[in-house]
């Protein structure tokens, strides 16, 4: 039951469903969410943190920057099928395509990692 609840409470909170939502469109960086989400890096960090934890994303290293993709959801069957579900819902709300619509064009900063 764990495995469950840990994926219903990182759900449980609308800048990480967002988060999720971003990265169906591509790979992206903490810095590239934190863009277009509009929030402090720390946040950003924090969430991604819970969504790993769940088995929701998952981040590879790209020089100076952590790459995060939705996970393959091989350890968590409710992750993969949350995720599957999450590919089709809410594209049609007007935050979410307002918010896909302000993913950087490949804009990583410069100066520090995501």
């Amino acid at each position: 039951m764990q495995k469950f609840i840990s994926v219903m409470k990182a759900l449980s909170d609308p800048n990480r469903v967002k988060i999720v939502k971003l990265l169906r469109h591509r790979r992206l960086c903490g810095c590239e969410i934190q863009e277009a989400l509009g929030i402090a890096q720390s946040s950003v960090s924090k969430h991604l943190k819970i969504l790993d934890q769940a088995g929701l994303v998952s981040g590879s290293r790209d020089g100076l920057w952590v790459d995060y993709r939705p996970a393959d959801g091989t350890e968590n069957p409710y992750s993969a099928s949350m995720l599957g579900n999450l590919r089709h819902w809410l594209d049609a709300d007007g935050e979410v395509a307002e918010m896909a619509a302000r993913i950087p064009e490949n804009h990583r900063r410069q100066t520090t990692g995501g």
